[in-house]
């Protein structure tokens, strides 16, 4: 058990720096790279950023509980 949410913590970690390195910052980010530099001039975010925004959000939350589930198991066991 503690394995297995030892292995997703590794790779909820991997994914999460990905995609906050995705994001576009002040200057442009990683995104650019893969298209995300191509903006429509109304103003507000684009769908793709949106997209990324809620990807980001729901790894983020699986990897706190990873966290979360992690220290309840380790303090059971001992």
């Amino acid at each position: 058990m503690v394995l297995g949410f030892s292995i997703a913590l590794i790779v909820f970690s991997l994914l999460l720096m990905l995609l906050v390195l995705m994001h576009k910052g002040k200057g442009g980010g990683l995104s650019d790279m893969f298209g995300g530099g191509m903006q429509s001039s109304v103003g507000g975010s684009s769908v793709a950023e949106r997209n990324l925004d809620r990807i980001t959000i729901v790894i983020g939350l699986l990897w706190f509980a990873c966290i979360v589930v992690l220290g309840i198991l380790m303090k059971v066991k001992s």
